[in-house]
């Protein structure tokens, strides 16, 4: 279970549920052109399957760092001076893409190719590139979508130290308490999407046109998934049978209700963005209970092979590279794999296999051409 290196163990059913995350969250970006695309979304079979494999892929979140064992700035720079480095230098690569290809002397469509979210709005303008460039600090661009965690990860870390204090001292029941409260919270986005407009009303709990901080404010969002983690990372006394059967329901009716509503809203040509993005939400119940049962199911992994397990560990060490660079392939290899003949079903599993493969090469790769030095570019 515990495979010791030169600085640290890795306990290995967490790296083989961090593969797993990773080739979700690259499966879940795969579909982007499946359904973002006008002549892709036309065709009943592409939508249908990208409902299947979107609600599959539903991002995991939450394996945790709690409780922060480390001074505050020690913690800070730990953690977030890690990423921050990595995420400004392929943000601005990302945004500065465009003006590449128009330096290149490349037609602009080849922007909404590698970036379906851009389509029909590509400029290859370095104004416009540089523009992007600058909300770096304030906001992600649709060239590199996926970034929109970076925010959130931050945000986390950011959060962590104070939240720590708390975690440390509180008994289980209190944390019980608190993802039970947690756990109401998820069903806004539901409430407010159907529950509010029956009444005749736009918000709920509070919510005002002055006031964003409703009832639940306080419990809700992704600090929720840091209790979650932190309360299940200690495992349980269940066999594998018992875990398996409980995993299955859960995820069974995470996935029944993240399918059927992602599934209406695609086949539905008025939908907007939020309408197809509604049972995507992370912070629902149904993407809650199938991240648990994921992460209930992979404590019971077993590796006792030692190469298999420094595979797993180099795959984690590479993780956040593989996550930062993989945007680019998404839409080359959704043009060399989505006009093919091959089956439907079969195509998101590939692109998301060759995109993984890809961006693992290159990231391990940066690791040994610039050894400890590429922490600032990979992280």
């Amino acid at each position: 279970m515990e495979l010791k290196t030169e600085t640290k163990k890795h306990i290995v059913w967490l790296d083989v549920v961090r593969l797993a995350a990773i080739l979700m969250v690259i499966g879940v970006h795969c579909i982007d052109p499946f359904y973002i695309s006008p002549t892709m979304r036309d065709i009943p079979e592409y939508t249908r399957w990208a409902s299947i494999y979107g609600s599959l892929f539903a991002m995991m979140t939450g394996l945790l760092l709690l409780p922060v064992g480390q001074p505050l700035g020690a913690f800070y720079k730990k953690r977030i001076f890690r990423i921050l480095f990595p995420v400004v230098i392929w943000s601005v690569l990302y945004n500065l893409f465009p003006w590449f290809t128009g330096v290149l002397g490349l037609d602009k469509s080849i922007i909404g190719d590698f970036f379906c979210y851009t389509q029909g709005s590509e400029s290859q303008a370095l104004g416009d590139s540089l523009r992007d460039v600058a909300m770096i600090p304030f906001q992600f661009s649709f060239k590199e979508n996926h970034m929109w965690y970076m925010y959130l990860l931050i945000g986390l870390y950011l959060y962590m130290p104070f939240f720590s204090a708390w975690i440390e001292k509180a008994a289980a029941k209190e944390k019980r308490v608190y993802l039970g409260i947690w756990f109401a919270s998820l069903f806004i986005p539901y409430a407010t999407a159907y529950v509010a407009p029956w009444f005749g009303v736009g918000y709920l709990f509070g919510e005002s046109t002055w006031n964003a901080f409703g009832m639940f404010y306080y419990f809700a969002g992704f600090n929720g998934y840091l209790v979650l983690g932190h309360y299940l990372k200690k495992g349980n006394g269940w066999s594998f049978p018992k875990t398996l059967a409980i995993s299955a329901v859960l995820f069974g009716a995470g996935y029944w209700v993240t399918y059927s509503g992602f599934a209406a809203a695609a086949a539905d040509a008025m939908s907007t963005e939020a309408d197809m993005e509604l049972f995507f939400t992370f912070c629902s119940p149904n993407v809650a209970i199938m991240t648990a049962a994921v992460f209930l199911l992979f404590q019971k992994v077993r590796i006792n092979g030692e190469r298999v397990a420094r595979l797993l560990a180099n795959i984690t060490k590479c993780g956040f590279g593989i996550y930062i660079v993989h945007y680019f392939l998404v839409g080359p290899f959704f043009l060399l794999i989505g006009p093919s003949s091959l089956p439907i079903p079969l195509q998101v599993p590939l692109m998301s296999v060759c995109i993984f493969l890809v961006a693992w090469g290159f990231t391990a790769l940066m690791y040994r051409l610039l050894g400890k030095k590429a922490v600032y570019i990979m992280g």
